[in-house]
């Protein structure tokens, strides 16, 4: 398995080779037909002087004797045996059997008769006139020929040798240079996609430790990050984030529901006992006074009723995580309010209600639902604050909220029991009920897409407010009534 690294540096490394031998190839490609048409240039320009001046090889033979060279025709420079001794360029006249002759005392070299002889038809070659390649003594040679008035040819050739190993040299040069820059790419590619993809290596570890139970871990962010890699990055972070909140959820989800099951078992097995208790003694004939099987009936039916509140409760909840269709539609909040308050003055008529509500306030709510806050919540004030405790319900509307706030001059709750009192079977300082209540309350204003809250008063004893807060209904009310601050004493 090859890592990522290695393959990135393999693929750069490989397409900068091929782009080097294809520069090498064309470079040297440009240079050699470039150098080529050079000879090839200068022996049309010899030949066609040749052809132009009209001389024999007789007169050729004379102006040698005379000592005069054409610098477009010297073949060589005199050795010591009085031959010519061979240059880039060669020069060979031959007759019109291709034999080669002497031009005055300048005699014929090896060179010149091997060249004579490797050209099958020099008077062929002299009327096509083209420039081709010969190899002599395998020197490679670049050749063309003239002819003369007087039936003779010339043949003219410059060396290529030079031109082929400069080409060598250059070629090698180019190799080596590219070697290096291979070597060098190598090596900052693998420096840099080291660098580069480093946030993935990142990545790998933080996984790695995650898996291993570090759901706090998260991609550290790099200096100099890549566009690509960061918003990987900051996607994966955010994915992290989740799932950490999805475990503390579902921890805390099964935390709560074992807590749930247990107190649910607790509440239920209270009623179950005392009615099975009563049940055995009816049984075994224990119960026989008339005022005691009366007591015990009466015991029982309390029991029952007790379970039966309970599980109806439970079952509210329940509906209430199913997340039920509810009836909307436009609530009078202040008339429900207003009869919640007369409910409680029947209930405790020495009780102070306060009620202050804004004429219609419309909610756009389920009214049963709403009912229910309602008795739930003066329930616990009915309940939990002494008969002499006043307590203040009030109604605003302000920026399409509507906030419903219940507040009474009970004992109040301690900061830490105030933020456990939505949990379900809490009840602080032990107190009566079933602890659903509050829950129930919270579960509904949520089905409602409202808020509900709990503050107690700093100074124990000065009482607890609950604020529900729904958002508005629309439209106007039917009613017109204003109901101002109301205080009815026992």
């Amino acid at each position: 398995m090859h890592s990522l690294r290695a393959k990135l540096t393999l693929a750069s490394v490989a397409l900068l080779a091929l782009g080097i031998v294809a520069a090498t190839a064309v470079s040297l490609m440009a240079m050699k037909h470039y150098l080529l048409d050079t000879i090839d240039e200068e022996l049309r320009s010899s030949r066609a002087s040749v052809q132009h001046t009209g001389i024999t090889l007789r007169q050729m033979d004379a102006l040698a004797q005379l000592g005069i060279a054409l610098d477009n025709m010297a073949d060589g420079e005199v050795g010591p045996s009085g031959s010519l001794v061979h240059t880039n360029s060669l020069f060979v006249a031959v007759d019109a059997h291709g034999d080669p002759v002497a031009i005055g005392d300048f005699r014929p070299t090896p060179r010149q008769r091997t060249f004579a002889a490797a050209v099958d038809d020099p008077a062929a070659a002299a009327r096509d006139g083209s420039v081709r390649d010969v190899t002599l003594d395998g020197d490679p040679y670049r050749m063309t020929a003239a002819s003369l008035t007087d039936g003779a040819t010339v043949l003219m050739a410059t060396s290529t040798a030079d031109l082929h190993s400069g080409i060598k040299k250059v070629l090698r040069l180019d190799l080596a240079f590219g070697v290096f820059l291979l070597v060098l790419l190598c090596v900052l590619t693998m420096i840099g996609a080291h660098r580069r993809l480093r946030p993935l290596e990142d990545m790998v570890e933080t996984a790695s430790a995650i898996a291993e139970g570090d759901l706090t871990r998260r991609v550290p962010q790099r200096r100099d990050p890549v566009q690509e890699t960061e918003q990987l990055r900051l996607a994966l972070n955010s994915m992290l984030h989740q799932v950490e909140s999805a475990f503390e959820t579902r921890e805390r989800s099964a935390s709560q529901l074992r807590r749930f099951v247990a107190d649910a078992s607790h509440e239920l097995r209270t009623p179950l006992s005392a009615i099975r208790g009563y049940l055995q003694l009816y049984d075994k004939g224990m119960l026989r006074d008339p005022q005691e099987r009366a007591r015990a009936w009466r015991r029982v039916n309390a029991e029952a009723d007790r379970m039966q509140r309970l599980v109806d409760e439970l079952l509210t909840l329940a509906r209430l995580d199913q997340q039920p269709e509810l009836r909307f539609r436009n609530v009078d909040l202040s008339r429900l309010v207003r009869d919640a308050a007369d409910d409680l003055r029947v209930q405790q008529p020495e009780r102070p209600v306060t009620v202050t509500a804004e004429g219609a306030v419309l909610v756009r709510a389920d009214e049963s639902g709403l009912r229910q806050v309602l008795g739930n919540l003066l329930g616990n004030v009915r309940v939990h604050t002494p008969v002499d405790a006043a307590v203040a319900l009030c109604v605003t509307r302000e920026d399409g909220v509507v906030r419903l706030a219940v507040a009474d001059e009970g004992p109040g709750l301690a900061e830490q029991d105030a933020a456990r009192v939505f949990d379900r079977f809490f009840r602080a300082g032990g107190a009566a009920g079933s602890g659903l209540g509050m829950a129930i309350v919270q579960g509904v204003v949520a089905a409602h897409g409202g808020t509900v809250a709990v503050r107690s008063r700093e100074a124990a004893g000065t009482g607890l407010t609950v604020t529900v807060s729904l958002p508005a209904g629309t439209g106007t009310g039917s009613g017109q009534e204003r109901t101002s601050a109301q205080t009815v004493l026992p």
